[in-house]
């Protein structure tokens, strides 16, 4: 290692962008269509083929797909959903914003993702009288879609993924976002594909795409009439732009991924330090690479010290945020995730120098 690498800090996500990327937003503001173009479209048609959906309908961000995506399965005031209270906070804030209720369900600790337990008892709770279920793919790890969509099956409720974290990830050979009724992405800078700002709904339900394509262009029906009260949820043709070179390079940029989390296993594989889990008949993306383990903090300044940056996501459950100090849940795997949890760096553009590093310093690591 080079004395400048060893003073450089490791990053916890660096966007990969370059002459691809370049080259097809340079041919949008060529065309002098930068909203609203061909560019939109085929990003959309593209992205609904590598989740092997039917519809796939860009949005301005990863929290207006999954608002959207509620809305195009009519879910609205006075609703229930049940959720999970480990994620960002925009998978519940979706939920309220069309006038539905959040009720969290407690997470599985070694996946992160809702607990099929769990979720079958707080919809018993509520006497199976709930509207949907939003389902979060964390970190990529996809959650137990087969005995999530047989409960929901059991009680006739659709489906949402947020698929926010997981683009890449498969649930028995089948990528995420096509395994529910409707999925949702985000392709926010740090996310395993990028369009800078940007977000998706993918589904095979004719109706629920209709219905979304409307709302998130202020409600405007195929004719041009605006049939219906919607907002400008709309993605540009630059985004798209860079999204559709993105897309070319996920694969690869999934692979080296795992190929790194492999490494970070192997180095853990002796420590009292947890390493995340791929349960069989799931491939993890490893949007994060995510351990836990009883003195975080600790934990941090040992890698902090070696120059390598790290994250806690989310350091509060949902239901301990300011925003939702109403909600009074029993989430006890969550709330010990949230003082455990911390991130290292796994983007596909890190050196190999710098993955022998953290590699070096996971294994160095002494609680």
């Amino acid at each position: 290692m080079s004395e400048q690498e060893s003073r450089t800090t490791v990053p916890i996500a660096d966007p990969d962008t370059g002459s691809n990327e370049l080259e097809r937003v340079r041919q949008v503001l060529d065309s002098g269509r930068l909203s609203g173009g061909e560019t939109v479209e085929a990003f959309g048609s593209e992205f609904a083929e590598y989740c092997e959906t039917a519809h796939g309908i860009p949005t301005s961000n990863g929290t207006t797909a999954l608002h959207a995506a509620l809305v195009g399965l009519g879910i609205g005031e006075g609703d229930v959903v049940v959720t999970t209270p480990f994620s960002f906070i925009a998978t519940a804030n979706a939920v309220r914003h069309v006038g539905a209720e959040p009720v969290f369900a407690d997470i599985d600790s070694e996946t992160y993702n809702l607990d099929p337990d769990a979720l079958a008892a707080t919809i018993a709770a509520h006497d199976g009288d709930v509207d949907a279920i939003v389902v979060v793919h964390l970190y990529g790890c996809p959650a137990d879609m087969g005995r999530i969509r047989d409960i929901a099956a059991r009680y006739d409720v659709p489906v949402v993924e947020d698929a926010a974290q997981a683009h890449g990830a498969e649930y028995d050979g089948t990528p995420v976002g096509g395994l529910g009724d409707v999925g949702c992405f985000s392709f926010y800078p740090t996310k395993n594909i990028t369009t800078g700002e940007g977000g998706a709904v993918v589904t095979d339900r004719d109706d629920v795409a209709r219905r979304v394509a409307q709302f998130i262009d202020h409600g405007r029906g195929e004719d041009g009439a605006h049939e219906t009260v919607g907002h400008n949820f709309r993605m540009s043709d630059v985004n798209a732009a860079i999204g559709r070179a993105q897309l070319e390079a996920l694969d690869e940029y999934v692979a080296i991924r795992r190929a790194t989390a492999r490494r970070y296993n192997a180095a853990l594989s002796a420590s009292t330090v947890r390493a995340p889990v791929e349960p069989k008949g799931r491939l993890h993306s490893y949007h994060q690479y995510t351990v836990r383990c009883e003195d975080r903090e600790r934990f941090r300044r040992h890698l902090a010290d070696r120059g390598i940056d790290t994250a806690v996501y989310y350091s509060d459950p949902i239901h301990e945020e300011p925003a939702y100090d109403d909600v009074t849940v029993s989430a006890p795997a969550a709330e010990r995730a949230a003082d455990e949890v911390v991130s290292v760096p796994v983007h596909p553009t890190l050196s190999d120098t710098a993955v022998t590093r953290i590699e070096t310093a996971l294994a160095e690591y002494q609680p």
